[in-house]
């Protein structure tokens, strides 16, 4: 069989994810690894989850567990994130919530949704990968979004005309985003707000990392920005993604959508033509543990990678030479370096995974243009302060030998 003749042309856009690639490394002992951006698994609830499931599959409930259910999700479970997001200044009911299986179905789900072939969407330079391989499958085009930039709803609108469609969203991990680490300030926020309601944009709002700030002051979500200034969920054109695969456990894959009630009826409807429902047993684990001890599960979380990001910058500081740069994220789980110019990130980690056995993500996969080959992003959220200190160490040694 010759599949090329039968596969539609989106598939030449559909690339393999570096980091799952990387991910394999993990399984190598002698490896140092500040590759994927994962929870550390001994800081799982995994006593809770098994106190949830055993609850879940209790007589009375495990005919609920076990048995189809809803496309929306498990009402407790949507019920617990509806206060979840008030308390986060996005007031909004059940109706406003869609369960999915985790953030990165959301994504795609989004871009089935809106993007045609050839349609423009606005991202950051870089972005996160995998937002990129959700939305790459649908054809867009993309064009660079910083809110910074002087640049009018007349441009992209002219820009996307030219490539032979519209601008329909603009895409931001707005708090410590990955890749970089960095957090979009409410200023900026506002002005990506702004642009989007003269281009007739939607806003997607990526809050994967929302829950795990260490230092400063917590910015509002641009959702709750716009729900300011119009006084209701139900008018708002920003579309708010969560997910609980950062902060209580990534394999269960529950994730969510916040949105008003004519996004959340049509992603209900490809939420049907796709999986049915995402898993109810998962969703009343994840619901259990939320509603029992999610603030307190989260601050323990903060304060170990808090040290650890502390104890990366400072062997960051000690062990770079001069001409590297990075950012220094207030939460999260990732750091972003600037490598000297000329140096390629795919290049140093060829030779760091030959002589230094120390793992990183090149940065060229987070640019959706192909640039940024002399960066590369680090994560302290599974490494101790040893393996911190001795694959900074070595990290350091490889690249001041150019």
């Amino acid at each position: 069989m010759q599949w090329e003749q039968v596969l539609a042309p989106r598939m030449g856009r559909m690339k393999a994810s570096e980091i799952r690639e990387l991910l394999k490394l993990l399984d190598q002992p002698d490896i140092i690894s500040f590759a994927g951006g994962i929870p550390d698994p001994a800081l799982f609830p995994v006593a809770a989850f098994q106190s949830a499931l055993t609850s879940a599959l209790a007589p009375g409930r495990a005919d609920t567990a076990l048995q189809y259910s809803v496309s929306e999700g498990y009402l407790p479970l949507r019920q617990w994130l509806a206060d979840h997001m008030t308390g986060l200044g996005i007031p909004c009911g059940t109706d406003n919530i869609l369960i999915t299986s985790g953030s990165q179905q959301a994504l795609d789900y989004l871009g089935k949704l809106m993007i045609g072939t050839n349609d423009t969407v606005l991202v950051n330079w870089p972005t996160y990968m995998g937002a990129l391989g959700a939305f790459n499958a649908y054809e867009p085009v993309y064009d660079r979004l910083d809110p910074r930039e002087n640049r009018g709803a007349a441009e992209f609108r002219a820009k996307a005309a030219e490539a032979g469609g519209t601008v329909k969203f603009a895409y931001l991990s707005v708090d410590f985003a990955n890749p970089t680490g960095e957090t979009i300030p409410r200023a900026d926020r506002e002005r990506v707000l702004d642009l989007a309601t003269d281009l007739g944009a939607a806003v997607i709002e990526d809050a994967a990392y929302q829950a795990l700030r260490f230092d400063g002051d917590p910015v509002p979500p641009i959702l709750a920005l716009e729900i300011a200034r119009k006084g209701s969920i139900e008018e708002c054109r920003t579309i708010y993604c969560g997910s609980f695969s950062k902060t209580l456990a990534p394999g269960l894959r529950v994730g969510w959508v916040c949105a008003a009630n004519p996004v959340i009826g049509r992603l209900v409807l490809m939420k049907q033509a796709a999986d049915l429902h995402s898993s109810t047993l998962n969703q009343m684990a994840i619901a259990e543990v939320a509603a029992n001890s999610f603030d307190a599960h989260v601050a323990g979380l903060r304060d170990v990678y808090r040290a650890r990001r502390d104890h990366m910058l400072a062997a960051l500081t000690r062990e770079m030479p001069a001409g590297v740069e990075w950012t220094k994220p207030e939460g999260g789980m990732f750091v972003w370096i600037t490598l000297p110019d000329g140096m390629d990130g795919a290049d140093l980690l060829a030779r760091s995974l030959e002589t230094e056995r120390v793992a990183f993500v090149p940065g060229r996969a987070f640019f959706a243009d192909g640039s940024g080959g002399n960066t590369i992003r680090l994560s302290f959220s599974r490494a101790d302060e040893a393996a911190i200190d001795e694959g900074i160490k070595r990290l350091g040694r490889l690249i001041a030998a150019g």
